[in-house]
């Protein structure tokens, strides 16, 4: 009997050798889930657009930007934060935002130009859903 109880042992020990082999490639190699995607989006990734292929609103503010307005709306000019990260990153005030009018909008609407410190132009149509890089003549 005593062989009996002994030979069902080599299941069982099997079995925890395997669990503590799995434990440790656990432990080691983390759970298997990346995490969440952290992928940057480089300005060369965004669609570039010819200012002069834009609406003639977009041409107007950028105007208003180069003489440095004055602008219809008192946020114009603030800060943008690029909280969605569609924008390459750059330190805190890099950005700044301004309106562009829609026809027929009551209030802001969702068009903006975007402006970096070193001179880039971006526009969004869709309130920072998406951007085009802006090329001015």
């Amino acid at each position: 009997m005593a062989a009996g109880r002994r030979a069902n042992r080599w299941p069982l020990l099997g079995l925890l050798g395997l669990l503590a082999i799995v434990a440790a490639a656990y432990l080691v190699g983390g759970s298997g889930d990346p995490g969440p995607a952290t992928t940057v989006v480089g300005t060369s990734e965004l669609p570039l657009v010819e200012l002069t292929d834009l609406p003639r609103e977009v041409t107007d503010t950028v105007d208003l930007i180069a003489v440095g307005g004055p602008f219809p709306y008192e946020r114009d000019g603030a800060s943008f934060g690029n909280r969605e990260r569609l924008l390459p990153l750059r330190d805190e005030g890099y950005y700044r935002e301004y309106t562009v009018p829609t026809p027929g909008e009551d209030d802001r609407g969702a068009r903006r130009i975007v402006t970096g410190r070193d001179g880039e132009l971006y526009f969004t149509a869709d309130h920072y859903d998406s951007f085009v890089r802006v090329r001015a003549p």
